[in-house]
């Protein structure tokens, strides 16, 4: 079957939630406080995907991790951003899954139009730091005190990367359906998929 980076599906909801679900139920990595259902977390999906990409690291069938982009705010003005996030399944951490996913990602997301790419990390997660700050993203501020879980207060640290020039009148950014199938959209997904280090499956 192979390893690649490709655009997540309704199917790989559950693979990724059981990534997901430890991290909801065990850190404060993750805000939320309840593990969402698979139907729930099918509708995330499908809602990211109507704009957005949303990408897996499939190795051999199995979800390694996965990587999305969401908006960064509401308002208009703020169309040119976005706001990232990656999981890596815990097998498969120090495999560069995670740099595969936001390499594929980042691309996407610079070819749509975006300019700015927003991490938000809560403090600390120095392994999340490091990947951030490989990947080109530097901090730009933090909120301090910002959420609560796990019986005790958390700060949140942003990270910042420019994805690609910021023009004088710039247009919105263009859906990414109109890039699959393009060779464009070909070499986003070559590009993540040649960072990894998974042999095959036994």
């Amino acid at each position: 079957m192979g390893t690649e980076i490709r655009l997540a599906t309704e199917s790989d909801a559950q693979q990724m939630l059981a990534i997901y679900a430890p991290i909801v139920r065990e850190t404060t990595i993750s805000f939320e406080e309840e593990v969402p259902s698979i139907a729930e977390f099918q509708e995330r999906i499908r809602s990211v995907l109507e704009h957005l990409p949303w990408f897996v690291c499939d190795h051999d069938g199995e979800v390694a991790g996965y990587a999305y982009a969401s908006p960064f705010k509401a308002r208009p003005g703020y169309r040119w951003s976005c706001e990232v996030t990656v999981y890596v399944h815990p097998d498969y951490r120090r495999r560069n899954v995670g740099r595969a996913l936001y390499t594929s990602l980042l691309r996407a997301l610079a070819a749509q139009g975006y300019c700015v790419a927003v991490a938000v990390i809560t403090l600390p997660n120095p392994g999340s730091i490091a990947l951030h700050e490989s990947m080109g993203f530097r901090r730009v501020g933090a909120y301090e005190g910002i959420g609560h879980k796990l019986g005790e207060w958390l700060d949140d640290g942003v990270w910042q990367r420019e994805l690609s020039p910021k023009p004088t009148a710039p247009a919105p950014p263009a859906p990414y359906q109109r890039l699959v199938g393009t060779s464009g959209w070909d070499d986003v997904l070559k590009a993540g998929t040649a960072c990894l280090r998974l042999p095959p499956q036994p």
